[in-house]
């Protein structure tokens, strides 16, 4: 298991912020819930203990009859979600390292999408020199993956 400094992440705008202390159990959900939630076909999740919310709170919404999904209100990044008990899972993805919660098991097969397996055998796009001058003009607005002191940067972002 990483050192708990290493287990930080947050949104994409910055406005919300946060820092674990230990994880449980990372999984991949294919409940429709959790499709819809983020915007996918499935939903990466580790069980997070001793979460502490570093910059902003997140916004939640109650998807269910016993769990409350979180999100930016600003930017609408999905950051986890939180049950009636009070586990909290975190959107593996949000994490700076999302390494640092590598799935070990999936759930509700049931809804999972017909075309899942075949994911990591598509092929990669064929022109990749194409591909790295169309992100060279891209300038992110994206937070970076650590905590900084003040985000957005002063001066703002170059148009």
């Amino acid at each position: 298991m990483p050192p708990s400094d290493a287990l930080t992440g947050g949104c994409q705008c910055g406005a919300v912020r946060f820092r674990a202390g230990r994880l449980g159990r990372s999984a991949i959900c294919h409940c429709r819930m959790c499709q819809k939630a983020f915007g996918n076909v499935f939903a990466p999740l580790v069980t997070a203990y001793d979460v502490e919310w570093t910059r902003g709170t997140p916004k939640y919404f109650r998807s269910s009859n016993v769990l409350q999904r979180s999100f930016c209100g600003d930017c609408g990044t999905p950051l986890g979600c939180l049950d009636d008990d009070g586990m909290l899972e975190l959107a593996v993805g949000a994490f700076d390292d999302p390494a640092v919660a590598a799935p070990s098991v999936q759930f509700n097969m049931r809804d999972r999408v017909a075309f899942f397996d075949d994911l990591a055998s598509l092929p990669p796009q064929p022109d990749a020199d194409k591909e790295l001058s169309c992100n060279a003009r891209i300038v992110s607005r994206q937070h970076p993956d650590h905590d900084t002191a003040h985000w957005p940067p002063a001066g703002g972002f170059a148009a």
